[in-house]
């Protein structure tokens, strides 16, 4: 297992939509992987393909419940949302942001696992949220883009303020 870089906005990669996985072999297997071993040890709960620089439809969720092992879904589609819930997100792509964002309480995702068999999961509060927030990056959607526009507005000049001062 190798630790993967984490990309950091304002990337690219993070804004592509990714790719569907066509099959499932040994190149994801591993892949989820190492994306596991790259959120744990970034404390993160959750990281997409797209995080790590790979445009693939593949994210990975830390199982809360059993700390051995984290979920991985290849393909994920959310099918049915249900309520509304507002909590405070942060990404491991966009470092020291936190904010309060409004998402379903409760869905129902369809996705791969890593045996390439077809599986629907219905899940509320914490991990469908870590779940709606990864799925977001595979279509290159970042959770700073569903804050309200005044606050996203000040964001962005913060993060922008903070990349030039880099460069």
């Amino acid at each position: 297992m190798a630790k993967l870089a984490i990309r950091i906005y304002p990337d690219r990669v993070l804004r592509k939509k990714s790719s569907t996985v066509k099959s499932v072999g040994e190149e994801e297997r591993r892949l989820a992987s190492d994306m596991v071993k790259t959120m744990r040890s970034a404390n993160g709960v959750g990281l997409a393909a797209p995080q790590v620089g790979v445009s693939r439809r593949i994210i990975v969720v830390d199982d809360l419940e059993n700390s051995s092992s984290a979920l991985v879904l290849i393909n994920p589609v959310i099918i049915k949302k249900k309520g509304r819930s507002r909590f405070c997100e942060g990404c491991l792509s966009v470092p020291n942001i936190t904010s309060d964002i409004l998402r379903p309480e409760s869905i129902i995702v369809e996705a791969l696992n890593l045996d390439g068999d077809k599986i629907k999961i219905g899940t509320g509060g914490f991990l469908a949220r870590v779940i709606q927030h990864e799925t977001d990056h595979l279509d290159g959607i970042l959770f700073i883009d569903r804050i309200v526009f005044l606050k996203r507005r000040k964001i962005f000049k913060k993060i922008s303020s903070k990349v030039c001062m880099e460069l």
